[in-house]
């Protein structure tokens, strides 16, 4: 597996999990608009408190998101210095794992 194939797969699975949280705090979001008219003071309560933790949620997704990131560049480069000072090991090892992926695959 190449460094830009493992970059584009932990890409995908960050976006991925990046857009399902975002999908939940809009669902609760708009939970919250639609019983904005229920009256009672534990209701109330109840939406504050929600609207607070949403407004955190988002802040600390935010936060981790760039936190994903910047850790996904490092990785990043730090493969591609590697694989630049050591091209025979990098072809070494991936044709060892290609090897070995190629036998799993022919067990099936």
């Amino acid at each position: 597996m190449t460094t830009k194939t493992m970059h584009t797969n932990i890409s995908t699975s960050k976006d991925k999990l990046m857009e399902d949280l975002r999908l939940v705090v809009a669902d609760a979001e708009e939970l919250l608009r639609a019983t904005a008219n229920q009256a009672g003071e534990g209701a109330t309560v109840a939406r504050a408190r929600i609207q607070k933790s949403l407004q955190t949620v988002k802040e600390q997704l935010v936060d981790a998101e760039d936190a994903v990131i910047q850790r996904t560049r490092e990785a990043a480069k730090v493969t591609d210095q590697y694989v630049h000072d050591n091209p025979w090991k990098a072809i070494g090892i991936s044709a060892c794992v290609g090897a070995i992926v190629g036998m799993l695959i022919a067990r099936r």
